[in-house]
């Protein structure tokens, strides 16, 4: 295929990328990882279960030991017992960096009982069919009613909490009425939801990206989780991000001479045509970097997957071990590990307030909030 000056298309800058370790074998790592990194479980620690949980972005939340942007995000005490995704890829990467707990299975076709019950079920439910960038279909859409897998497993194994993730347009499209749905099928299986709306430069995330969490109590427990606040008022720019990765175009940093190099576009839909300013956040890292707006903010080029990867806030030592492409898509389909860490605490509070027995006056919530006003506050955002 040709481009529009009927030149040949760029290929990426390099095909892999060179490591001699994932993140959870990286002497670097050693001193704060999580000890499953290493297959140790930890008596006292709360469990959990991860579904549709591609490269391991949210369990990496949940897990804590790492260091990203020279901040350290200690580990948390959870074991994730078992996590699951479709995508061979996704599992692969999974398991270089984080754990042999993961395993690849199409969710729609293996029995829930045969997985392991835990305290917290997450799941990041595909959010294609809702996204404004994608198609919109919905319920219509192939992957639209994924989230009912969600429901099965708490019909089945009665979790203490559920964390589920998508996109914030969830909340607008067909008037709220597919949110609306999705609550109504969670709480019928004996469940409380809240709503989290999170942009994630209020919490140290130096890219524009707004996510919905789905925030779900067992009915026979009292109070609830509070909501994170912002960290900070300081959002950090692209280009403080990435400053320290300008001069650097081999593999000494593993992942950062992958870029594509083709050209901005010049006419058509405009793909292609935008970068990042130096002096903002950075626009939201895609899973198509084919698109626009992916390019360096002063360098002429696209991001690297390193790159792309920091802002997310992966830490460096996370390996991505595809081509450009394939490792651009797993990236772009995640959580950020550092948005999601501070969900993970504030779901830790909790468990060590109900555990102790303590006073829930920090954790009551009207539950009428639940499904009426949170819905409300995110539909008109």
């Amino acid at each position: 295929m040709r481009r529009n000056d009927n030149q040949p298309k760029l290929r990426a800058r390099r095909t892999k990328p060179e490591y001699r370790f994932g993140f959870r074998d990286n002497p670097a790592t050693a001193s704060y990882r999580h000890p499953l990194c290493e297959r140790r479980y930890t008596a006292g620690h709360h469990t959990a279960v991860s579904l549709f949980s591609g490269c391991g972005g949210l369990d990496l939340s949940f897990m804590g030991g790492f260091k990203v942007l020279g901040k350290t995000y200690p580990a948390l005490p959870f074991d994730i017992l078992a996590s699951y995704d479709f995508l061979q890829d996704a599992i692969e990467c999974h398991k270089l960096n984080l754990g042999d707990y993961a395993h690849e299975a199409d969710l729609q076709k293996i029995s829930v009982s045969s997985i392991p019950p835990a305290d917290v079920l997450t799941g990041g439910f595909p959010c294609q069919d809702f996204s404004s960038s994608g198609p919109k279909t919905g319920f219509n859409g192939k992957r639209g009613k994924l989230y009912q897998v969600l429901s099965e497993y708490m019909r089945v194994h009665r979790p203490k909490l559920v964390v589920g993730e998508n996109v914030p347009h969830l909340a607008r499209l067909n008037d709220g009425a597919y949110l609306e749905t999705i609550l109504k099928d969670f709480e019928q299986e004996g469940y409380h939801f809240d709503l989290w709306e999170l942009y994630a430069p209020d919490y140290g995330v130096p890219q524009s990206r707004r996510r919905l969490f789905f925030i779900g109590v067992r009915d026979d427990l009292p109070g609830f989780p509070v909501k994170p606040t912002p960290t900070t008022t300081w959002h950090i720019t692209v280009a403080e991000a990435l400053a320290d990765l300008e001069a650097i175009d081999d593999e000494t940093v593993t992942n950062q001479s992958q870029y594509f190099v083709s050209s901005k576009a010049t006419s058509g839909g405009g793909q292609g045509d935008h970068k990042n300013v130096s002096d903002k956040v950075s626009y939201c890292i895609r899973a198509n970097a084919r698109g626009r707006i992916q390019f360096h903010h002063h360098l002429d080029r696209r991001l690297t997957v390193r790159e792309c990867a920091r802002l997310q806030t992966f830490p460096d030592e996370f390996v991505f071990p595809y081509t450009t492409q394939r490792n651009l898509t797993l990236i772009g389909n995640a959580v950020p590990p550092v948005l999601g860490y501070h969900v993970a605490k504030s779901v830790l509070s909790y468990l060590e307030a109900i555990q102790s027995n303590a006073d829930f006056s920090d954790f009551e919530r009207r539950l009428t909030r639940n499904r009426g006003f949170a819905i409300q506050e995110v539909l008109f955002a």
